[in-house]
Parts: structure tokens; sequence; C-alpha cells
């Protein structure tokens, strides 16, 4: 086996590895942690959000880092249809970042201001702007991470 097949293999799967778990974060999230937010009162809504964050700021900004790398190496070490595959995948990464940090950042932090006790009028909106942004960023991960399972296939049944 050479240098190269065995570079692409690692990248396969430590992009399989960082995407999946990534999109799988993201879509557990999406499916049943958001949903219980509007089943509880929203001062128990933004206690619990906030505190969230702490955990999620750095946990999920690596996942998101550590697809982009991955993907980002898988579309340096494939070939063919699975480089162009993963570069898909890894616009989709990255997507996964700068939607988190333009969209749904800085509505966290608004929420930080309205448990502090400044509840903003329009705070029902905003919470319905975060959560397209999350939409969005689930499906961009989810993407992400079908598009480097192509990309393994497409890699492997050239083998």
């Amino acid at each position: 086996m050479s240098a190269k097949s065995i570079n692409a293999r690692l990248a396969t799967g430590f992009a399989l590895l960082a995407t999946g778990v990534l999109s799988g974060a993201f879509f557990y999230g999406w499916a049943n942690v958001t949903p219980t937010f509007s089943a509880v009162p929203l001062d128990v809504h933004l206690a619990f959000r906030i505190e969230l964050m702490k955990v999620n700021g750095v946990v999920m900004q690596l996942l998101m880092a550590a697809a982009a790398a991955t993907t980002g190496w898988l579309a340096f070490s494939a070939r063919g249809r699975a480089r162009t595959l993963a570069i898909a995948a890894t616009a989709f990464a990255v997507a996964s970042i700068l939607v988190t940090r333009f969209g749904n950042v800085p509505i966290n932090q608004e929420m930080k201001r309205w448990a502090a006790g400044e509840l903003a009028p329009d705070h029902l909106d905003r919470l319905a702007v975060w959560g397209t942004f999350n939409d969005i960023r689930v499906t961009t991960a989810l993407t992400a991470f079908v598009l480097v399972i192509i990309a393994a296939n497409l890699a492997g049944a050239r083998r």
C-alpha cells in the first residue's frame, strides 16, 4: 500500500468521523433539545440555553473545525469525483462555521442580556431567526457528512 493510499484512507476515516459526529450533535440538538425550549417558561429556557452555551461554545467549535479540516484533508488527498465531493463537503462544513459564528452566536449574546433582565420586545422574532440559522447549520453539517460518505464509497470502489 502506497503512502498516498494510506493518507487517503486516513483522511477518509477522519472526515467520516468528524462530519458524522458534528452532524449527529447538531441533529440531536435540533430534534431533541431545541423543541423543549418552547415547552418551558422563558426564564428556564434562557437559563438552560446559557448554561448549554458554556459547553457548546467550545465543543461545537472544535467539532466544526475538525469537520472543515478533515474534509479539506480529504479534498487534498482524494482524486476524481471523490475530490470534487470532498471539496463540496469542505464548503458545507465551513458554511456551518460561518452560519454559527455570524448567525447564531450574535443572537446567543442577545439571549444573555435577556436573561439578565433586558428582554427585547422582539425576542420571539429573534428566537425564530436563531431557529432558522440552526436549521441551516444542521442541514449544512448533514450535507457535508452525506458528501463524505459518497466520496468514501467512490474512493473505495476504485480500489
